[in-house]
């Protein structure tokens, strides 16, 4: 995905590069509200930061052989904090050139409602970010049901996509779905293997080749592990 988004030439260019800013611009904001900006100040950071990316072309200068996506990113928003941010907190509220919608009306909104905790800008970074791809996969996955009409079967079965398979409620979701238990069972295994298989599909985008993806799901999961 990163070097579709490098090539300029490459016809999912356009769509690299919204999903990367998608993916990463909440991630990016939390880092810098809790580096102690203001909520106004860190949007405007944001934008500013996505909007450099975007018109410096920074992403070419990401190589995989030197670590993973998100490092490099984080990397390049410490450096503009520490050399642009007094530059960039002039600029009027909105008046950035980011060429994608970074949905910066909910970013505190979303931020105010997390619960306190101690982690570092960093560790709030990877936290969010393993948030995001998580959501990002069950996003997916919803419209793959949705397309196939089987909304009512997602809602009910999303739940089971967390705890193990014994602690399932398969009778209740039975009752519920006029189903048999042994059908739900089956549904609930189907949900958590496309969940899986969707979910190593996004890791694979993100980092350098297919051999990196289960070192970077251990991490994934490492990361939301902690407290």
């Amino acid at each position: 995905m990163v070097l579709s988004a490098q090539d300029k030439e490459s016809p999912r260019c356009a769509e690299a590069l919204e999903a990367l800013c998608r993916a990463y611009w909440y991630p990016l904001y939390a880092y810098v509200r809790r580096q102690g900006h203001r909520p106004h100040d860190a949007q405007d950071l944001t934008q500013e930061f996505f909007a450099r990316v975007l018109e410096h072309q920074w992403l070419g200068r990401a190589d995989p052989a030197k670590g993973r996506f998100r490092t490099f990113l984080l990397t390049a928003m410490e450096r503009f904090l520490a050399n642009e941010w007094d530059k960039a907190r002039r600029l009027k509220r909105g008046g950035g050139r980011a060429c994608v919608s970074l949905q910066l009306d909910t970013a505190e909104t979303r931020y105010g409602v997390e619960p306190a905790d101690d982690r570092t800008p960093e560790q709030a970074f990877e936290h969010r970010w393993a948030l995001t791809l998580l959501e990002g996969v069950v996003e997916r996955l919803e419209a793959e049901f949705c397309a196939e009409g089987q909304t009512e079967l997602f809602v009910a079965l999303k739940p089971c996509l967390v705890g193990d398979c014994a602690s399932q409620p398969y009778a209740e979701l039975a009752a519920a779905l006029g189903m048999n238990q042994g059908a739900v069972k089956v549904a609930v295994h189907r949900l958590r293997q496309r969940y899986r298989e969707l979910l190593r599909a996004e890791i694979a985008n993100t980092v350098a080749s297919l051999a990196d993806v289960d070192e970077e799901m251990r991490h994934l999961f490492n990361v939301l592990a902690k407290r």
